[in-house]
Protein backbone atom coordinates (compact mmCIF):
# COMPACT_ATOMS: atom_id res chain seq x y z
CA UNK A 1 0.00 0.00 0.00
CA UNK A 2 1.39 3.41 -0.58
CA UNK A 3 0.48 6.14 0.99
CA UNK A 4 -0.26 9.39 -1.37
CA UNK A 5 2.92 12.33 -1.15
CA UNK A 6 1.67 15.92 -1.22
CA UNK A 7 4.68 19.12 -1.66
CA UNK A 8 5.03 22.83 -0.48
CA UNK A 9 7.21 25.51 -2.32
CA UNK A 10 7.17 28.61 -1.28
CA UNK A 11 9.37 31.55 -3.39
CA UNK A 12 9.85 35.15 -1.54
CA UNK A 13 12.29 37.63 -2.82
CA UNK A 14 14.54 39.34 -0.02
CA UNK A 15 16.61 42.26 -0.06
CA UNK A 16 19.82 40.69 0.78
CA UNK A 17 22.93 38.28 -0.13
CA UNK A 18 22.86 34.69 -0.62
CA UNK A 19 25.48 34.48 2.10
CA UNK A 20 23.33 36.32 4.71
CA UNK A 21 20.19 34.18 4.16
CA UNK A 22 22.36 30.56 3.96
CA UNK A 23 23.88 32.12 7.45
CA UNK A 24 19.67 32.65 9.07
CA UNK A 25 18.85 29.18 8.43
CA UNK A 26 21.88 27.84 9.72
CA UNK A 27 22.97 30.09 12.76
CA UNK A 28 21.09 29.55 16.21
CA UNK A 29 21.49 33.10 17.19
CA UNK A 30 20.07 34.31 13.69
CA UNK A 31 17.24 31.84 13.40
CA UNK A 32 15.63 32.18 17.43
CA UNK A 33 15.20 36.26 16.18
CA UNK A 34 13.08 35.35 12.90
CA UNK A 35 11.30 31.83 13.86
CA UNK A 36 11.57 31.83 17.59
CA UNK A 37 13.68 28.30 17.41
CA UNK A 38 17.30 27.39 16.55
CA UNK A 39 18.44 25.17 14.13
CA UNK A 40 21.17 23.21 15.53
CA UNK A 41 24.37 20.86 13.40
CA UNK A 42 27.48 21.37 12.01
CA UNK A 43 25.86 21.33 8.87
CA UNK A 44 28.03 18.22 7.15
CA UNK A 45 26.21 16.15 5.32
CA UNK A 46 24.71 13.02 7.03
CA UNK A 47 25.10 15.16 10.57
CA UNK A 48 22.11 14.94 12.22
CA UNK A 49 19.77 18.53 13.38
CA UNK A 50 17.38 19.85 15.52
CA UNK A 51 15.13 22.24 15.75
CA UNK A 52 15.13 23.51 19.23
CA UNK A 53 12.46 26.04 20.89
CA UNK A 54 14.08 28.77 21.84
CA UNK A 55 12.76 29.08 25.52
CA UNK A 56 13.27 28.23 28.47
CA UNK A 57 12.12 24.56 27.95
CA UNK A 58 14.70 24.26 24.96
CA UNK A 59 11.71 21.48 23.22
CA UNK A 60 13.38 19.67 20.50
CA UNK A 61 10.62 20.64 18.23
CA UNK A 62 11.98 18.48 14.74
CA UNK A 63 14.96 16.15 14.17
CA UNK A 64 16.76 15.33 10.70
CA UNK A 65 19.62 14.53 8.79
CA UNK A 66 21.07 17.03 6.76
CA UNK A 67 21.37 16.11 3.27
CA UNK A 68 22.92 18.66 1.65
CA UNK A 69 25.24 21.91 2.17
CA UNK A 70 26.32 23.75 -0.63
CA UNK A 71 27.08 27.51 1.02
CA UNK A 72 25.45 29.50 -0.32
CA UNK A 73 23.10 28.37 -2.32
CA UNK A 74 21.37 24.90 -1.27
CA UNK A 75 20.48 23.39 2.21
CA UNK A 76 18.33 20.29 1.92
CA UNK A 77 17.34 18.65 5.07
CA UNK A 78 15.05 15.81 6.33
CA UNK A 79 12.50 16.42 8.61
CA UNK A 80 10.98 14.44 11.65
CA UNK A 81 8.66 14.88 14.43
CA UNK A 82 11.31 13.84 17.34
CA UNK A 83 8.36 11.26 18.16
CA UNK A 84 8.71 9.33 15.03
CA UNK A 85 12.28 9.84 14.78
CA UNK A 86 12.62 6.10 14.26
CA UNK A 87 9.94 5.27 11.27
CA UNK A 88 12.56 5.97 8.29
CA UNK A 89 8.87 7.03 6.65
CA UNK A 90 7.93 9.35 8.88
CA UNK A 91 10.48 12.18 7.52
CA UNK A 92 10.06 14.48 4.91
CA UNK A 93 12.84 16.78 2.94
CA UNK A 94 13.27 20.28 3.16
CA UNK A 95 15.26 21.95 0.18
CA UNK A 96 16.52 26.04 0.35
CA UNK A 97 17.45 27.02 -3.02
CA UNK A 98 18.91 30.44 -2.38
CA UNK A 99 19.77 32.47 -5.77
CA UNK A 100 21.32 36.03 -6.49
CA UNK A 101 18.56 37.90 -8.43
CA UNK A 102 19.58 41.59 -9.38
CA UNK A 103 20.35 43.32 -5.85
CA UNK A 104 18.29 40.52 -4.13
CA UNK A 105 17.95 36.52 -3.44
CA UNK A 106 15.18 34.37 -4.69
CA UNK A 107 14.74 32.09 -2.31
CA UNK A 108 12.81 28.51 -2.95
CA UNK A 109 11.78 26.40 -0.07
CA UNK A 110 10.34 23.21 -1.14
CA UNK A 111 9.23 21.20 1.56
CA UNK A 112 8.07 17.61 -0.44
CA UNK A 113 8.28 13.65 0.74
CA UNK A 114 4.99 14.38 3.08
CA UNK A 115 2.32 12.16 3.44
CA UNK A 116 -1.01 14.13 1.65
CA UNK A 117 -3.69 15.24 4.97
CA UNK A 118 -0.96 14.58 7.68
CA UNK A 119 -0.61 16.73 10.71
CA UNK A 120 2.77 17.61 9.09
CA UNK A 121 1.73 18.60 6.05
CA UNK A 122 -1.07 20.83 7.64
CA UNK A 123 1.37 22.09 10.07
CA UNK A 124 3.84 23.15 7.29
CA UNK A 125 1.09 24.80 4.73
CA UNK A 126 0.61 27.41 7.93
CA UNK A 127 3.69 27.57 9.30
CA UNK A 128 6.43 28.08 6.58
CA UNK A 129 4.81 31.22 4.98
CA UNK A 130 4.64 32.91 8.42
CA UNK A 131 8.04 31.76 9.37
CA UNK A 132 9.74 33.01 5.80
CA UNK A 133 7.84 36.29 5.87
CA UNK A 134 9.50 36.85 9.41
CA UNK A 135 13.00 36.15 7.79
CA UNK A 136 12.50 38.31 5.29
CA UNK A 137 11.35 40.85 7.56
CA UNK A 138 14.49 40.12 9.69
CA UNK A 139 16.76 40.61 7.10
CA UNK A 140 15.56 43.58 5.71
CA UNK A 141 14.59 45.89 8.73
CA UNK A 142 16.47 44.09 11.62
CA UNK A 143 13.09 42.87 12.88
CA UNK A 144 11.01 39.74 12.53
CA UNK A 145 7.65 39.22 13.58
CA UNK A 146 5.71 37.06 16.18
CA UNK A 147 5.47 33.68 14.44
CA UNK A 148 3.53 32.83 17.17
CA UNK A 149 0.93 35.16 17.23
CA UNK A 150 -2.85 33.84 16.39
CA UNK A 151 -4.47 36.27 14.00
CA UNK A 152 -7.40 37.91 15.06
CA UNK A 153 -10.81 36.56 13.85
CA UNK A 154 -12.58 39.04 11.48
CA UNK A 155 -15.28 39.51 14.64
CA UNK A 156 -12.47 39.99 16.93
CA UNK A 157 -10.91 42.79 15.18
CA UNK A 158 -14.20 44.37 14.25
Amino acid sequence: MTTEQTSFVYVTYIRSTPEKVFEALIRPEIARHYWGHENVSDWQPGSTWQHVRADEQRTVQVVGKVVESSPPTRLVISWASPSKADDPASYSRVSFDITAYDEMVRLTVTHDELQAGSPMARGIQQGWPIVLSSLKSLLETGRGIDVFAKPKSALQAA
